[in-house]
């Protein structure tokens, strides 16, 4: 009797054993590369699926969006200027059957391919490009990796740079050099009001020129503006008539004649 209840849970205990490993459960983000002794026979889930045990092995794929994280990378730019850039890249697997079967390990092989593009494509570009430009750098590196890592079933969805470390050094020189490009800027601005004023005021000269009248106004307007000012200078009006008589009734040299 001792020997039949003992058969009997052995039995169960074989059977429940080869029940869990004949079924797997898949979630819906998950997948199943199954091999049938060492050949690939397809790609199952999510859900309930079933395996002839010690005949089928299964590998789970998980299909949602891999966060990885760069570390910084010591990167020469073309201008010789050596800096430290930090990057993140959002990826997923979107062909199971490719991530296991062409890459051994296809998350550490997408991070190391990662980081030896950030140094390829940055060491392409000069330092400003590299801080002014973040977007297209940004891009640049997402189409190079999604068209490597596309033979892995990997799909690269996005390239952030997130911090560009410069040296103290380096960054007294940036500031020096935005220090002396706002000071050009104000110059040049400063030159184009002038500009812009004689430009004006030769307008306006050509103007009264013509009409005397308009310049005697002008000329008391302006006295006018210097009275109503709190000021100890004394203003003498002089016609600007007699001053037209003097000056045409003034001797001429032999070299005006």
């Amino acid at each position: 009797m001792l020997t039949t209840v003992v058969s009997i849970a052995l039995i169960a205990i074989l059977a429940l054993g080869i029940f869990s490993s004949a079924v797997r459960i898949l979630r819906e983000y998950e997948r199943g590369v199954m091999f049938t002794l060492g050949r690939y026979t397809g790609t199952k889930g999510p859900g309930l699926v079933l395996m002839v045990p010690f005949v089928q092995q299964m590998v789970r794929v998980d299909l949602r969006i891999v966060v990885d994280d760069v570390p910084p990378q010591d990167v020469i730019s073309r201008d010789n200027v050596s800096v430290k850039v930090n990057a993140v890249i959002y990826f997923r697997v979107v062909d199971a059957e490719r991530a296991i079967i062409q890459a051994k390990n296809y998350m550490e092989a997408t991070s190391q391919l990662a980081q030896t593009t950030l140094r390829s494509v940055l060491g392409k570009h000069e330092l400003d490009e590299m801080l002014a430009e973040r977007d297209r750098l940004n891009v640049d590196i997402q189409d190079v990796l999604d068209k490597q890592t596309d033979a892995w079933g990997i799909k690269v969805s996005n390239v952030e740079i997130k911090r560009i470390d410069l040296d103290d050094s380096m960054i007294r020189a940036i500031a020096r050099q935005a220090e002396a490009e706002r000071t050009r800027r104000a110059k040049i601005i400063n030159a184009e009001g002038e500009q812009q004023a004689a430009q004006k005021l030769l307008d306006a000269a050509r103007i009264l020129a013509p009409l005397p009248q308009a310049m005697q106004l002008r000329y008391l307007a302006t006295l006018f503006d210097i009275a109503g000012e709190r000021s100890s200078t004394i203003v003498f009006p002089f016609p600007i008539d007699l001053m037209q008589s003097w000056a045409a009734q003034a001797p001429r040299g032999p070299e005006q004649q």
